[in-house]
């Protein structure tokens, strides 16, 4: 067996089994995660009036990050002009901290609204903010449906933490 024909990814099953799980909680893991102190276990970075960033558990790049507003709901032509405003700010802020930090060479910015429109979580609105390099999407994720991380999410949350401050 070739070092390529396994790879070792451990850390996707707890996703994966969530996922499937019938019994899975009910509440909203974006409201419930505002709820704890911040640090590693939860991996919220930043926290303004209406938003907060926080690191995605299951990043499809090292430093991919969320932007959310501290309210529930999913109806983007609701959100407050405050809400808004924060939100913005937030996603400018966050992509000078993965400028500084990781320096990529471009970055994906949106917003998933609804199951059909790519949500995980639908019912709560979250923009993602992830970094990209050039030559990031290889045969590993195209063929392999396997994406490849090169730091733990505990590094990529020591490299992230204290580079924020309020807005």
């Amino acid at each position: 067996m070739s070092s390529i024909d396994q790879l070792w990814a451990p850390w996707r099953m707890s996703f994966i089994e969530q996922a499937h799980r019938k019994d899975r909680p009910q509440g909203c893991v974006l409201c419930e995660l505002q709820e704890q102190e911040d640090g590693p276990e939860n991996l919220i970075l930043a926290r303004g009036t209406h938003a907060y960033v926080i690191m995605n558990r299951y990043p499809y790049n090292c430093g991919h990050l969320m932007v959310v507003p501290k309210a529930h709901g999913s109806d983007f032509s609701a959100l407050s002009q405050e809400c808004g405003s924060e939100l913005h700010a937030w996603l400018q802020k966050s992509a000078g901290v993965l400028q500084h930090v990781y320096a990529p060479q471009g970055m994906n910015v949106g917003m998933n609204l609804g199951a059909a429109g790519g949500a995980g979580i639908p019912s709560h609105l979250h923009y993602h903010i992830v970094p990209r390099w050039n030559g990031d999407t290889n045969f590993m994720p195209v063929i392999g449906q396997t994406k490849v991380l090169p730091e733990t999410l505990e590094e990529t949350y020591r490299k992230l933490s204290g580079q924020f401050s309020s807005i």
